[in-house]
């Protein structure tokens, strides 16, 4: 089978590894890709906003599956037209994406279905946040309502850091996700990611998570598209996960088909683990980035029946998938000023040294100049290792990541800090 991979960062390289390790493979093409996806697939030039485009590729290269990596195109709607053409493909309608494309609208649902998650109100502009805020009180969350790129959510601790947070996002900084914001209730507790694979009747768990989001050792600084994650989250414990399945993800699920937009494709769910159960932060329409590239490190199975069985309705037809028990943890590289203006043209050496120390090295925001591998991006590599423990998998990880030349990189000492001191009391 041919396959389409969507994307050009560290989640597309993972899937694109983990897609060619397939037997049902016959050819992988990506769009656009990096130079990390190219040892894996051969890379096109498309651009997913031209669903035309997309579409005559995929009939011209027989294209059996599109894989849809990053969350734009979804919200966009490209999964309907290349289902119009009966092209199959892994990722949820437009009308589903809104779960990721719209805070607002996650929270509407939940509040329709009872489905646990923070006390909110949805506002339409400047004088509305700020009013609302007082209804609230700090701490607060503020959160642009579209698509930021994990960057229009402010965890406000005082009430002066929450108005200009409220007016940052109305004064145009995050353009049409900024049109309105949520002011979300402050959970307390401690955060964790869950994936799910369904085909919008079949709910399978795929994995749990946990994200690093500051730029900083400790969790200080302003929040990242992830600075590193590791999986499985021990803290999301079995009990939890049964909670978090049949109090959030699988009523999701119905809810959204019995509202006329079945959710097919992965489902990433972000829990906050508060003393009065498990409550929904927000989803994600599409795997996480740094975690998908945790998850392909741990799965044992095959990655394009999981992801064919989702697209074509029949995710009951085939086992659930299995993942190590081993922890697999990514620390992501970036680039001199993320996240504000990242350094770009920075040389990249040794990551054949770091691969041959038995890590992976996902790409990122990769090119190459003149023959030499460069950052291109704010966060630019993934060096990803797995162990028995969380501490060997983190002691793996940054043995790699010192075999790196990359003087214009930098990265946080600490990913998996929490499970690391954990397993150290035990």
């Amino acid at each position: 089978m041919n396959i389409l991979l969507l994307g050009s960062g560290g989640r597309e390289h993972a899937l694109a590894w983990k897609l060619a390790q397939s037997p049902s493979l016959t050819k992988l093409f990506a769009a656009p890709g990096n130079p990390g996806i190219a040892q894996n697939a051969e890379l096109v030039a498309l651009d997913a906003t031209d669903h035309a485009a997309v579409i005559a590729f995929c009939n011209a290269q027989s294209i059996g599956l599109v894989v849809v990596g990053p969350e734009a195109p979804l919200v966009d709607g490209l999964t309907d037209s290349l289902r119009a053409e009966g092209i199959a493909v892994f990722g949820p309608s437009k009308a589903a994406a809104q779960l990721e494309g719209s805070k607002a609208f996650t929270k509407e649902l939940c509040a329709r279905h009872n489905i646990p998650t923070a006390g909110f109100e949805r506002v339409r502009n400047e004088s509305e946040g700020l009013a609302a805020l007082g209804k609230f009180g700090a701490p607060v969350v503020v959160k642009a309502d579209g698509l930021a790129a994990g960057k229009g959510v402010t965890v406000a601790l005082t009430m002066a850091e929450a108005e200009e947070a409220v007016r940052e996002i109305f004064s145009g900084k995050f353009g049409d996700a900024g049109a309105e914001a949520v002011i979300e209730e402050f959970l307390e507790g401690e955060e964790a990611s869950f994936f799910a694979l369904t085909d919008g009747q079949t709910v399978v768990p795929l994995g749990s998570a946990q994200d690093h989001k500051r730029v900083g050792d400790g969790d200080v600084g302003p929040n990242t598209g992830g600075m590193g994650a590791y999986s499985p989250a021990p803290v999301l414990t079995p009990l939890l996960t049964g909670e978090a399945l049949e109090r959030i993800v699988v009523p999701t699920v119905r809810a959204m088909a019995s509202e006329g937009m079945p959710y097919s494709g992965v489902l990433y769910a972000g829990l906050m683990l508060t003393k009065s159960g498990v409550q929904l932060i927000e989803y994600n329409a599409r795997f996480g980035d740094p975690e998908c590239q945790v998850l392909m490190l741990r799965l044992e199975d095959d990655l394009v029946e999981l992801l064919l069985a989702c697209a074509q309705g029949r995710l009951a037809t085939i086992a659930p998938p299995r993942l190590s028990p081993e922890t697999a943890l990514t620390v992501v590289m970036a680039a001199e000023g993320y996240p504000g203006t990242p350094k770009k043209g920075g040389a990249i050496a040794g990551v054949d040294a770091a691969e041959a120390s038995g890590a992976k090295v996902f790409h990122a925001g990769t090119a190459m100049a003149e023959g030499q591998l460069v950052a291109a991006g704010g966060r630019v590599l993934n060096v990803t290792a797995r162990g028995a423990t969380v501490t060997a998998a983190q002691q793996r990880a940054y043995a790699a990541i010192d075999l790196i030349k990359a003087p214009d990189l930098f990265c946080r000492r600490d990913i998996g800090w929490r499970e690391v001191a954990r397993e150290a009391e035990a």
